[in-house]
């Protein structure tokens, strides 16, 4: 009868049993030196990567809308978070004529593009408040925008996919170049502290881990909530039936600016709470591949359903750092270059094998234990 209870309760609250182990277990695992802090920091940033997962359901899984500008908004706040750690980078850098520091990763490039004092949108980074304000208000602002001229048009489907993702390559082709003073090619580097607490401290990369999955727990409640409420409701009928939903008096453009703008600050949020626990932020976490990435994230854990798209995140990236580890593997000798293979395959499963993904397999694999178990 326990174990029935467990099992139910494991089936439908999936994602809080993981937020408690997350809380609960993996610090004492960690206190007790069962695992390392390096393991802590590295499920930190996956749990990054599952807030942004998490956005991507809301617009896609709920809202039905294909969106593969995700990595460009997880950027966005990661560049945010970025650029304040760059200003506290102790050593390096410069001082300018007004006072103010150029950043040590800004004054590498400063002789080629003619920095000769910090650029006037650098400023609001150097404190962490506005860092935080403005990592989960430039991705929103930006998604908002692009809302608006793409819904209101009525672009929709692949050609909204295009879309986003043309936008995806043209800021990642931005932010490479020097002459635009986002430290280039090279990205943001010499994070050494935050609120003057050096980053390669433990306790510091244990807070961080901390903080991270309660604004994972803070992020999965609030779109439970959204996808419950009346609201919710409003965004399924866009995704099932969006001309019949106009034809009744609803705006559905509205509706989905909305979606799309909460998950653009939700991938803000999850890019800054990345730049910190991975120690540099550079252009290439924005590339297309990137957005691409976090769609197969959502469809291999369950479109659709806000666990699967948590679980996703999680099962890919730990399987991505075990098998691009060298292995043997009886008389196969595995190489990481496989690991394209592997997704494929996996991308290609979720098709053919379990087109609700993961979580709806865990679902029914638990249904059918519970039968047996009546049964018995």
């Amino acid at each position: 009868m326990i174990l029935k209870s467990v099992r139910h309760m494991a089936r439908q609250h999936s994602v809080s049993v993981m937020l408690v182990f997350g809380l609960v277990l993996i610090p004492v695992l960690y206190w007790i030196g069962a695992i390392s802090i390096e393991t802590v920091n590295m499920l930190g940033r996956y749990m990054c990567f599952a807030i942004v997962a998490i956005g991507l359901d809301l617009i896609w899984g709920y809202t039905g809308i294909l969106s593969l500008c995700q990595a460009f908004f997880f950027s966005l706040g990661g560049y945010s978070m970025g650029m304040y750690l760059a200003h506290h980078g102790g050593a390096g850098g410069a001082t300018d004529s007004t006072g103010w520091k150029i950043p040590a990763c800004l004054h590498v490039v400063s002789s080629e593009v003619g920095v000769e004092n910090l650029p006037w949108f650098w400023k609001p980074f150097y404190d962490l408040h506005w860092a935080v304000i403005l990592g989960l208000l430039i991705p929103g602002i930006v998604a908002a925008l692009i809302g608006f001229v793409g819904f209101r048009s009525r672009v929709r489907g692949v050609y909204f996919a295009i879309l986003t993702q043309a936008i995806t390559v043209a800021a990642w082709l931005v932010f490479c170049m020097n002459n635009m003073k986002f430290c280039g090619t090279n990205g943001l580097t010499n994070f050494d502290n935050i609120l003057g607490h050096p980053l390669s401290e433990n306790y510091i990369k244990l807070a961080l881990y901390l903080a991270t999955v309660v604004s994972l727990a803070i992020t999965y409640f609030l779109c439970r909530y959204i996808v419950r409420s009346r609201l919710g409701r409003v965004l399924i009928a866009v995704r099932d039936d969006e001309n019949t939903l106009r034809f009744s008096g609803y705006k559905p453009y509205m509706y989905k600016m909305f979606a799309f703008t909460v998950a653009a600050m939700f991938a803000g949020l999850g890019g800054m709470l990345y730049a910190p626990q991975m120690g540099i932020f550079t252009p290439a976490n924005m590339e297309a591949s990137a957005s691409i990435l976090v769609v197969i994230w959502v469809a291999v854990g369950g479109r659709g359903s806000l666990s699967g798209a948590v679980l996703g995140a999680l099962v890919v990236n730990l399987l991505y750092n075990f098998l691009t580890s060298e292995h043997n593997f009886y008389l196969l000798q595995w190489k990481p270059d496989y690991w394209p293979i592997v997704l494929g395959l996996l991308f290609i499963g979720v098709v053919l094998i379990f087109p609700n993904g993961l979580i709806h397999l865990w679902h029914r694999l638990n249904g059918k234990a519970d039968k047996d178990a009546n049964q018995s």
